[in-house]
């Protein structure tokens, strides 16, 4: 049976025909999907669950001859879509924890205050800054952003630090 043939008798529901369809690109796909996220389970995952959604919207393909592409254009969408979801960090809403040998001054908490006070992204660009030593590049891929907008929104924060404490509290942030 020619491809073209194999993916009609999937589509009326021939169950064997489906899988021999999928059999013919697992290794391709296995390696594609190793590709993007660059390990063995992850990648074996990605290949049980995109033959699920091939499955489930197998009537949706208009071209069967192009049903490999198909397949792999869904499991490239599948594999960015995990890199994402891995991606995102928790970001951290409180401050990193003191060192209990070293009390905060009253400068610390003036500062802490102002930078709690921040709207959130504002606040994310200032602690993965200035408290986790990340570029502004390196910032810009965590939160998804284009540099531009994480140095206009570090800009506009620093500047908010500066109106919330004044200029000599802001130290190292100045």
């Amino acid at each position: 049976m020619t491809i073209e043939q194999l993916v009609l008798a999937a589509q009326q529901g021939d169950d064997e025909a489906f899988f021999q369809l999928v059999s013919a690109e697992k290794e391709r796909l296995y390696r594609i999907a190793f590709a993007y996220l660059k390990n063995e389970s992850d990648a074996l995952e990605a290949i049980q669950e995109i033959t699920c959604r091939a499955y489930v919207k197998l009537r949706k393909i208009k071209e069967p001859r192009y049903f490999a592409t198909w397949l792999i254009r869904i499991l490239i969408h599948y594999c960015i879509d995990e890199q994402k979801r891995k991606r995102k960090v928790v970001i951290l809403t409180e401050f990193p924890e003191r060192k209990a040998d070293s009390p905060p001054s009253d400068d610390k908490l003036s500062l802490e205050g102002a930078i709690d006070r921040l709207a959130p992204h504002y606040r994310h660009i200032i602690i993965l800054k200035y408290y986790q030593d990340m570029t502004l590049t390196e910032i810009a891929r965590l939160l998804e952003k284009p540099e531009g907008t994480v140095k206009t929104w570090l800009n506009k924060a620093l500047k908010q630090l500066r109106t919330h404490i004044g200029p000599e509290g802001c130290g190292e942030f100045a």
